[in-house]
């Protein structure tokens, strides 16, 4: 996510993005997707796109000493995160589209998250695929639609009312994968067998509406560089009041955020 002060230092994108939307909501998908692509004993799982790690981290718990988790993701930033958390996974760099392992190298391949902002999505999950053995599964979690995630979806309509279409489009993007026939379309074009995609519910929660427009803010891949510091003023205004409903007495807000999840076993 994007820089933030923190008292003399600058906070890299990859720290915030760890610190702030890690547990807001996707720390628990990890469990989910792992369980989705029936990680196990012993497995070999590759987690694409594996960002600071949540996945590979889940995933090895599943695995146990005698599997392994080799996290791929192009950013080294996010990668030299992970690498704090678990030694026992092998973090390396690398792009979906060109999946640096032999055919049929992994049990399990999984990805949460990042298929939305691949270059090409049929691209990258027909490499995923093509790295799969005989017998293997995967996993692959998206947004669902805006429209699902209430409190996303008013944050939403809060930019273009304010900031226009422009703005407002680079906070969706990370939506744009949320019809499920168009995942089956995706998959179907990759080559995909016993193709399924479910919804998942989840949630997304943070300590403030201040928190969560900061972190919002910040995120490279949406808001980043988009609002000033008068904008962000008049945006965070506007939530205070627009997003009230979703907050607690403790001034904590959470809404709904489901997830879609192909999957789909090798033959």
């Amino acid at each position: 996510m994007g820089q933030q002060q923190a008292g003399a230092g600058v906070r890299l994108p990859a720290e915030v993005y760890d610190e702030q939307f890690v547990p807001a909501l996707f720390q628990q998908w990890g469990p989910i997707v792992a369980a989705a692509a029936t990680v196990g004993l012993g497995d070999r799982v590759l987690d694409v796109a594996c960002g600071t790690g949540v996945l590979a981290c889940a995933a090895s718990e599943r695995v146990g000493p005698t599997g392994h988790i080799v996290g791929l993701d192009p950013s080294g930033e996010m990668l030299a995160v992970a690498r704090r958390k678990r030694a026992a996974v092998s973090w390396q760099e690398g792009r979906a589209e060109a999946l640096p392992f032999p055919d049929a190298s992994f049990d399990a391949v999984v990805s949460q998250f990042g298929l939305m902002f691949f270059a090409d999505p049929v691209g990258g999950l027909r490499e995923m695929w093509r790295v799969l053995r005989p017998g293997g599964r995967l996993a692959v979690a998206v947004c669902a639609a805006l429209a699902r995630s209430p409190g996303y979806a008013l944050l939403a309509d809060l930019l273009e009312h304010h900031f226009g279409p422009g703005v407002a489009d680079a906070f969706r993007a990370p939506f744009s994968l949320g019809d499920p026939e168009q995942l089956r379309a995706l998959g179907a074009a990759a080559g995909l067998h016993q193709l399924r995609v479910e919804q998942h519910e989840g949630t997304v929660q943070f300590g403030s509406i201040a928190a969560l427009v900061s972190a919002e803010r910040a995120c490279v891949w949406t808001l980043g560089g988009l609002l000033d510091d008068v904008q962000f003023a008049q945006l965070l205004a506007a939530a205070e009041e627009r997003l009230r409903p979703f907050q607690a007495a403790d001034g904590a807000v959470t809404f709904g955020m489901p997830a879609l999840i192909i999957t789909a076993t090798q033959s």
